[in-house]
């Protein structure tokens, strides 16, 4: 059987560790040859490379471990690329979320004016990754995780439309994963979805068990009263700021109920409520910084001083496990339902073919296959055509480095009150991605 090659783009992540915990776990399904992380702060990686490293020792000595910051050596001989990379890291994020609350506007990593500025310091590195793929391993996979998802994903449809880039995000998955517990289901894996919406901006309009029993009613039921809070959540999502976003949900459901929401669509229908609850000295970066942040690096820095991960208390990012089921459709020509982020053309019918857009797939080795949406309501309709020019616009005044394009995409989010607001949060931002953003004129 053949055993892959994998680098991890963001090889100094918070998240790496759990994910590399989470590829040990699926060697029967998905073996593994070698594994490389790569990323460009080496004094950052090097922390999470000594545990890692000691953790593959540990658990599968045969597989070759590297982590580099040289994209050569990186890229080099690999069958796949798992990309999670954070540009600016969490100091960056900070802003981000800050720089909007001053203004009363939502202040969030990938909705509004936050994710407007992470997108454009993302596009050039997530391109200059696509690019180190197709010079070194051009028969390689991209599989994308990272955020701004929806911007990232314009911009590669754009810039790279001929490359093998895979975008994909968890928090689908993550409420998929609460579905199953609220319906006393092993896995959501037994939840058959009917989905459609930008990143972080859709809606499931069925959900049927493995027989064809619908499920919605028993949901609708539960998130109308109590959101999507569970007793037993997962491990990534326990600060107290998502707490009330899986609660929020209840709200959101009530705008549309024959639809179950993604939960970030609580950031666009109730931009006062998150503002008047959002503390502007202490964010959902001061949260990770304090929390994910510290945690991770110090039971690292444990394992490299104790040369072992005995009661390490870094876990199997389970949660993660959809990015082996998707290196698996490729190489083993699966035919996994999965949803992705894909340019529509026509998947679905009364909206712009190339928008790109979340919807279920059919994953074989030639990449995805969408599955028909057909034609969508006009409320949903309204708000993407809102959301995806927005995105369109951030991706034209990156490559145009256009000022009027940002300021015109800040003034369409829905996040935003005003043209006059968007320009006072806009000159900011620029202020702050100096070094990040390319000029704009």
């Amino acid at each position: 059987m053949k055993k892959f090659s994998i680098v991890i783009a963001g090889g100094g992540s918070t998240y790496t560790p759990g994910i590399i915990l989470m590829l040990l776990d699926n060697l029967d399904r998905f073996p593994i040859r070698k594994i490389k992380l790569y990323d460009n702060d080496k004094d950052r990686q090097d922390i999470i490379a000594g545990a890692c490293e000691i953790l593959i020792k540990e658990r599968a000595p045969e597989i070759e471990f590297l982590a580099t910051i040289d994209p050569e050596e990186a890229f080099t001989d690999i069958d796949f690329v798992m990309a999670h990379i954070r540009v600016g890291k969490y100091a960056m994020r900070e802003l981000d979320e800050k720089i909007p609350l001053k203004y009363n506007v939502v202040g969030q990593e990938t909705c509004g004016p936050g994710g407007i500025a992470y997108g454009m310091r993302s596009i050039g590195p997530i391109i200059e990754l696509i690019d180190y793929m197709e010079r070194y391993s051009p028969n390689a996979w991209m599989l994308n995780y990272s955020n701004p998802a929806a911007i990232v994903a314009e911009a590669t449809r754009r810039l790279r439309p001929k490359s093998k880039v895979l975008n994909i995000c968890d928090m689908p998955i993550g409420i998929e994963n609460r579905m199953a517990k609220i319906l006393g289901l092993e896995s959501r894996k037994d939840l058959i979805v009917k989905y459609y919406g930008l990143n972080h901006f859709g809606w499931w309009t069925d959900i049927r068990d493995r027989k064809g029993n619908d499920l919605m009613p028993k949901l609708k039921e539960y998130v109308s009263k109590h959101g999507y809070v569970i007793d037993d959540g997962d491990s990534q999502h326990v600060d107290p700021s998502w707490y009330d976003t899986f609660a929020k949900a209840k709200d959101v459901y009530a705008v549309d109920p024959d639809t179950l929401p993604n939960t970030y669509l609580k950031y666009y229908l109730f931009p006062d409520y998150v503002v008047q609850h959002s503390n502007k000295e202490y964010t959902r970066a001061n949260e990770v910084m304090d929390g994910r942040e510290k945690f991770v690096f110090s039971e690292c820095r444990k394992i490299i001083e104790n040369k072992s991960s005995k009661d390490s208390k870094l876990h199997i990012d389970e949660h993660a496990s959809y990015i082996v089921d998707l290196a698996r459709a490729i190489a083993y020509n699966t035919q996994e339902r999965m949803l992705l982020i894909v340019e529509n053309q026509g998947a679905i019918e009364n909206f712009d073919p190339t928008a790109m857009v979340e919807i279920p797939c059919i994953v074989g080795s030639n990449g995805p296959e969408p599955i028909r949406i057909g034609r969508i309501p006009q409320f949903q309709k309204g708000l993407m055509e809102q959301q995806v020019s927005v995105e369109k616009l951030v991706v034209d005044a990156w490559i145009e480095g256009s000022y009027q394009k940002l300021w015109q995409a800040l003034t369409l989010s829905k996040t935003v009150p005003s043209a006059h607001v968007a320009k006072l949060i806009l000159d900011e931002l620029i202020e702050a991605n100096k070094g990040y953003w390319p000029e704009l004129k």
